[in-house]
Order: structure tokens, then C-alpha cells, then sequence
């Protein structure tokens, strides 16, 4: 079974069993001991059904390299990489986050919830698995551990409980991982929660689990506005990540969400402190950094990279427009729980509603991601480049092109051969004539 198409950039997923199955998550598992030398390693998964029996190979694979494995059971993605800051030890999560049901994969982190990317262990672990480990003299062993209570209570310590008023909320748990940590988190708080499709069922019968879709944020927009609830939270399908849905069941970017976080935890918990964001998050979010008194470093796409340079400046927060939202107390690492919990506090504390909240930060017009297939990546990024060259230009993360009164980001994906495009200006009418403009180049039309 080739490899190579299941090992991504920051993870590893495939369609369970032609692309990935028990026998090849066994062999990852020996590899992922191997690489990272630790006495023990945690092992998590999510509610997919291919979970128990590719979790239970990759430790059995472990344990041939006499590595002692922890049985965290079902986890969201956040939850183990609080276990792996928490116990200082390596962890594997088994999910495909927000794909369909027939996939499954393993995200992994080192002890103290390191990254692990292609550049930092996924290639050597590719290939210990591709070419096979002899088992060690001595075999490890298998043990369970909860540490749900605990996890939440670490999420529930990032706000003051005391602040907190009797918010109406519904959280779309899309039958993922948030229908069972949620309920945990938010549990001993004044807020009123309803939750749609809570149920643990990795087969989604309701819709995906991908909120980044606006399709997929539909029931949660209509029970917002028919409840009449303060905030809509939507979580994908391992819940480390979380998009706001406003009173009026208006969607909320990544890019406002993590203007807003930063502007809270700077205002009250960490001022002058330095927050990262990432290369296509809007411009309105290094703005807010500054007037609120903090340092914006700017970041490429990613949560190895986010984390990595998390770590070398010392940032309290960091976010991206995908609603990924690293906390440096959460030991880098993102949550989507705790993103919320931190929301919540500021609307809680404004007395105003969130779209008044979000009001003073919907300075511009956004595109959203746009793909395109083309055949020769990196030529059309050139020809875009030479098109606007008398603008301002870097390529920390593919090309970005800053005219003034507009910019774009046009970026290669991972793993297919397409162009993303993301533009922002200052008006609606000039968004979509530059987006159509860009476009036009990219396409060749």
C-alpha cells in the first residue's frame, strides 16, 4: 500500500481500507515509537467507526518497539494535545477532522504537544514505516486513562468564571467530538446550551462536519435566530476548531474571531504581549493587535509553522482564518473550547450583542478561498507576480501582492494541483471586480 498519499503535509489520511488500514497503522505505530524514543506515547481517537481497530494496531505496533501505550479513548484532537502538554509525552490522534466518513487518519504531536509535519518527523516516520522495524527484545504495554475532567476544567481556567453571564447557546457538535467534550467544558457554568446533533456518529447523518462550508452552518443559524440565542458555535469533526454564528445567525470569519480573542486577552489578560496571525488572515486583525497594544507577527498557513514560531516569540495567542486558534497557556497548541469559552467571557462582559461587538471590526470586504486546478502551479503564481510588479510583493507563503486599497494572497495547495486564492479590499464592489480581475489570470480566460 503506497505512502505517499496519505502522508500530508501536517498529517496523515486516507480512505479506510483501500489507502489506509490496521496493518499500515501498526507499522506507523512501531515507526512513531521509534522516532520519537519515549518510554510512552497516548494514543486517542475520534467516533469514526475504522477508529478502535486502526487506534488498537498502532498501539500493538508501539508496543513492538517496547513502548508503553496510554488508551485515552475517545478524545477531541485539543483534549490530547492537552494530555501530551500535561504528561510531557508524545500523542497520536486518530481522525479525519472535518472529512467524509470513509476517511481516517493520525495527527501527531511530541511531548509537551510539539508538532509533528512533514518537515518535523513525518518524512522519517514514512519511511521507518515503508521499510519495516524489527521488534524489540522487550514488548510494551497497553493501559486506559480519562482525563476529560481534567481537560476541562485546564479550558475552563482560561476565563473568570465569575464574569460569566446566562448566555443562550446552541453548539452544532455535526455528531463529531464536540457532543462529548462540550457538554464537559461546559458544565458548572451559567450558560444555557442547547446542542444540535450531540450524538457520537462518525457516519455525519445530519450534514459534514466541515463548518469552514456555509452550507454546513444552516440548522445552526436557524436555531440561533429561532431561540432568539445570544451565539451559534459550530465545531468540526475531532472539535479543535470553532466558527461563531452572531445572534442574528450571521456567520463570523476566522479572521473577526481572532481579531476579537486577541483584542480580549490583550485588553485583560496579557497586554503588550506578542499575537500571530497568519498570511491570509485580513488585514483588520494586525490592526487590532497595534491598537490594543500588541506586537502582530505574521505567520505561513499552518499549525507547525504557528506553533514554531509561537515558541520562538514567546506569543500568548495565535489565529487563523481557517478558525484554528493556538493559546500559549495550552501549551501552543489550538482549541476550539477554549476559543469559545474566551468569546463568551467578552460578550459576557460588553453587555452587547456579538454582531455590535464584531461591529467595529468589519472593516472589509473578503473573497473567501477560492481554488483553481491548474496544470503548472508555480508558473501561474509567476505570471500573476510579473503582472503586478509594480506592487508590493513577499512570498513568506506563496505570493501575496499588497496594492494599497487591496491585496491577495494566491498560494499552491500540499497535496493537489490548485491555486488558493484570497483577496480583501475595502468595498464589496471592489472585492469581487479584483477577485474576477486575479481570477482572470489564473484561469487564462
Amino acid at each position: 500500500m503506497p505512502l505517499d498519499k496519505i502522508f500530508k503535509a501536517y498529517d496523515i489520511r486516507g480512505v479506510v481500507p483501500d489507502e489506509f488500514d490496521a496493518d499500515l497503522a501498526w507499522k506507523i505505530g512501531a515507526a512513531f515509537a521509534r522516532f520519537t524514543g519515549a518510554p510512552e506515547i497516548l494514543v486517542a481517537r475520534d467516533m469514526r467507526p475504522s477508529g478502535q481497530a486502526l487506534a488498537d494496531a498502532f498501539a500493538a505496533g508501539a508496543n513492538s518497539q517496547g513502548v508503553n501505550v496510554v488508551d485515552l479513548g475517545l478524545a477531541s484532537t485539543d483534549l490530547i494535545y492537552y494530555a501530551a502538554g500535561r504528561y510531557d509525552a508524545p500523542g497520536a490522534m486518530f481522525t479525519a477532522s472535518h472529512n467524509p466518513a470513509q476517511y481516517n487518519g493520525i495527527k501527531l504531536c511530541l511531548a509537551g504537544a510539539a508538532p509533528v509535519g512533514e518537515d518535523t518527523g513525518l518524512r522519517e516516520i514514512r519511511a521507518m514505516a515503508e521499510s519495516g522495524l524489527d521488534a524489540a527484545s522487550t514488548t510494551g504495554t497497553v493501559t486506559q486513562r480519562n482525563v476529560l475532567a481534567e481537560y476541562a476544567e485546564h479550558v475552563r481556567g482560561f476565563v473568570d468564571a465569575s464574569k460569566l453571564e446566562p448566555l443562550k447557546v446552541v453548539a452544532d457538535c455535526a455528531n463529531g467530538m464536540g457532543g462529548y467534550v462540550a457538554p464537559e467544558v461546559f458544565r458548572g457554568l451559567p450558560f444555557e446550551v442547547e446542542y444540535l446533533y450531540p450524538e457520537l456518529d462518525g457516519t455525519f447523518p445530519n450534514h459534514p462536519a466541515d463548518p469552514i462550508q456555509v452550507e454546513n452552518l444552516r440548522d445552526l443559524q436557524a436555531k440561533v435566530r429561532e431561540t432568539g440565542a445570544d451565539i451559534g458555535l459550530a465545531f468540526d469533526g475531532d472539535a479543535d476548531r470553532v466558527f461563531l454564528v452572531d445572534e442574528r445567525g450571521e456567520p463570523v470569519s476566522g479572521s473577526l474571531t481572532t481579531a476579537l480573542i486577541a483584542k480580549g486577552i490583550l485588553e485583560s489578560k496579557s497586554p503588550g504581549e506578542t499575537v500571530l496571525h497568519n498570511a491570509i488572515c485580513s488585514k483588520v486583525v494586525p490592526e487590532v493587535i497595534r491598537e490594543n497594544g500588541g506586537t502582530p507577527v505574521r505567520t505561513k498557513v499552518g499549525h507547525s509553522f504557528i506553533k514554531q514560531v509561537m515558541k520562538e516569540t514567546g506569543a500568548v495567542f495565535g489565529g487563523e482564518h481557517s478558525a484554528h486558534y493556538y493559546f500559549r497557556d495550552n501549551y501552543r497548541a489550538d482549541s476550539g473550547l477554549i476559543a469559545s469559552v474566551i468569546v463568551l467571557e467578552q460578550l459576557s462582559v460588553s453587555g452587547s450583542t456579538l454582531s455590535e461587538l464584531l461591529a467595529p471590526l468589519d472593516r472589509y470586504a473578503a473573497s473567501g478561498e477560492i481554488n483553481s486546478t491548474v496544470d503548472d502551479p508555480a508558473a501561474v503564481i509567476e505570471k500573476v507576480a510579473a503582472a503586478f510588479s509594480s506592487f508590493e510583493q513577499d512570498r513568506l507563503d506563496g505570493l501575496t501582492v499588497d496594492t494599497g486599497s487591496w491585496w491577495f494572497n494566491l498560494r499552491p495547495s500540499n497535496t493537489e494541483p490548485l491555486l488558493r486564492l484570497n483577496l480583501e479590499a475595502q468595498t464589496r464592489e471592489e472585492c469581487d471586480a479584483r477577485t474576477n480581475e486575479v481570477l482572470s489570470l489564473v484561469r487564462g480566460s
